[in-house]
C-alpha cells in the first residue's frame, strides 16, 4: 500500500496533468486545478464547521465526540488532497468530502478508540458506574505521608 501511495500515484498524477495539459493547454489545466482547489476548500470549510458543531453538541451531552474527531482527521486529509495539485488527489479529496463515505471509513476507527467497560463488548454507556460517567464530581484532599 505504501508503495502505491508514494510511487504509483505521483506517476499517474503527472501523466494525467501532462496529457490533459497537452489536450486543453497549460493555462486551462492550471485554471482547472486551481478551480477544484477553491471549490474543495469551500466545501471543506462548510463540512468542517458542521462537524465541529456536532462535536460541541456531543460534548455538551457528556459524550465523547470520537466519531466527530475522526471525521475531522478525514476532513484534514481531504483538505491536504485538495490542495495538492493534480486530478487524482482532487478525486480522493472530493471522495473524502462525501459525508456517507467518510462516515463509513471513520465509524469503525472511532469504535475501536472508544473505551470499553469490563465485561462489555461496546462503548461504555453513560452512567454505567465508571467514575465521573454520571457527571458527578467528587472533590477531596490528600496528604502524602512517608
Amino acid at each position: 500500500m505504501t508503495y502505491l501511495l508514494f510511487f504509483v500515484v505521483p506517476i499517474v498524477e503527472m501523466y494525467l496533468l501532462i496529457s490533459i495539459g497537452g489536450r486543453i493547454g497549460a493555462l486551462p489545466t492550471v485554471a482547472l486545478v486551481m478551480l477544484t482547489a477553491v471549490i474543495g476548500v469551500f466545501l471543506l470549510k462548510r463540512q468542517g464547521l458542521a462537524t465541529f458543531a456536532r462535536a460541541q453538541q456531543r460534548m455538551q451531552e457528556g459524550a465523547v465526540p470520537a466519531e466527530e474527531m475522526m471525521e475531522g482527521v478525514g476532513l484534514a486529509l481531504a483538505g491536504a488532497f485538495l490542495l495538492t495539485p493534480g486530478f487524482v488527489t482532487d478525486a480522493a479529496g472530493f471522495l473524502l468530502l462525501l459525508p456517507a463515505l467518510r462516515r463509513r471509513i471513520v465509524r469503525p476507527l472511532a469504535q475501536r478508540l472508544m473505551p470499553i467497560a469490563p465485561g462489555q463488548r461496546g462503548p461504555v454507556p453513560p452512567g454505567s458506574g465508571r467514575p465521573g460517567a454520571d457527571g458527578d464530581v467528587i472533590e477531596g484532599e490528600y496528604e502524602e505521608r512517608s
